[in-house]
């Protein structure tokens, strides 16, 4: 399994919550954006509706009664009703229910770096999990580690 870390520093999560969905939808997958924060996962649905016509995000907020099919499932949960083998976890605290999926996406900014800092050192050397950094770099994203 694959765990990305994503250093936000002072950039808002959306727009890398949203090239990240893309491509994986691109690919024919499926994902989990979970956030403990029901207003961050409502900034986050009105973000992914607001992509305009020709890059509109099919997705929608756990509870509802087609969760199941949705490409895009945002959740305050870890499970995936809709099957998703990808979580993005969108809040900056580490869960480990992501170990369970093919592969996390896991984003921080500054106030939540330490926590970052943590769940790295907690997956170094654990079998099975492969970890990279990602940090803006002039406006890109940069792989560190």
């Amino acid at each position: 399994m694959r765990v990305d870390f994503y250093q936000l520093g002072a950039a808002p999560p959306e727009g890398i919550i949203a090239t990240l969905a893309g491509k994986l939808l691109e690919d024919g997958q499926r994902l989990l954006i979970v956030a403990a924060d029901d207003a961050l996962l409502a900034r986050l649905d009105r973000m992914l509706w607001d992509q305009g016509a020709a890059s509109f995000l099919p997705h929608g907020l756990a509870g509802g009664a087609d969760d199941a099919a949705q490409p895009v499932l945002l959740s305050t949960g870890t499970d995936a009703p809709n099957l998703a083998r990808n979580m993005l976890i969108a809040d900056g605290e580490w869960r480990d229910a992501a170990l369970g999926y093919d592969r996390a996406f896991f984003l921080f900014d500054d106030p939540t770096l330490e926590a970052a800092r943590l769940a790295w050192k907690l997956l170094s050397g654990r079998e099975g999990v492969e970890r990279n950094y990602w940090a803006l770099d002039a406006g890109r994203w940069t792989k560190k580690a």
